[in-house]
């Protein structure tokens, strides 16, 4: 029995690893995230780019304020899909998310709960392209270089600790942050860090924007990302 975790990226289908369709390929059973079983999900549009062996299951990908009911009735449903394809003879199953499997995913709660009830699972990970690294691409964003400090803070729990990575770290990765988007804004300006931060959204996607923070107004998506890079004034001036 196996249950791997596979990154699928922020969206294009052409950042997917090879490995990663490999197994997908291969996998008896691949379950992707949505959030109603009639709505399609951004994992799932890459998967089936490579195959049609896909299979919704429901999470609470919009709760806020940690362990809801709702979320965990979907941990639970999604594992009781996974051991009963266990049960059924399935050898792999997979289970496709945006970006990495180790980076703020929803397969992590998947594997613990699947580990608690057959506890001789194998659970492996596929590594796939983050938001931060594909807005870094799009927008000609350098992340980090030489001895600069990298910090990455989703904002579901407010600005409070984007502002305390402003004060700490070099470069500055904002995940997740559209309910707070002005202050946001607003915590750049204070920093003097506005000038040269980037804002990304739908990246690979129908609709991608990718521009300036500065140019922000409005209501953006849920799956928002930003980048502060560390200011730079001379090459090589950080190593």
């Amino acid at each position: 029995m196996r249950l791997v975790g596979i990154g699928v990226g922020p969206g294009d289908p052409e950042l997917v690893t090879v490995k990663a369709v490999r197994i997908l390929r291969e996998a008896d059973l691949t379950l992707v995230p949505v959030m109603a079983l009639d709505e399609p999900g951004r994992a799932e549009s890459v998967v089936r780019e490579y195959t049609d062996k896909a299979e919704r299951v429901v999470f609470a990908l919009n709760d806020r304020g940690g362990v809801t009911a709702r979320r965990a009735a979907a941990w639970d449903g999604a594992a009781d899909r996974v051991v009963r394809a266990f049960e059924e003879g399935a050898g792999t199953v997979a289970f496709a998310t945006i970006g990495d499997p180790n980076v703020y995913s929803t397969f992590t709660y998947l594997a613990q709960t699947v580990r608690d009830r057959r506890p001789g699972v194998t659970v492996e990970t596929v590594p796939g392209v983050t938001a931060m690294q594909d807005l870094a691409a799009r927008s000609g964003t350098v992340l980090t270089e030489g001895a600069e400090s990298l910090g990455l803070v989703p904002l579901t729990g407010g600005v409070a600790p984007f502002k305390a990575a402003l004060a700490s770290c070099d470069t500055v990765v904002a995940y997740k942050f559209g309910a707070v988007a002005d202050e946001v804004a607003e915590a750049l300006k204070d920093a003097g860090r506005l000038d040269h931060a980037v804002y990304g959204a739908r990246l690979g996607l129908p609709g991608e924007d990718v521009r300036p923070a500065g140019d922000l107004a409005g209501p953006i998506p849920y799956l928002s990302t930003l980048i502060a890079p560390s200011p730079r004034t001379a090459r090589g001036g950080k190593l």
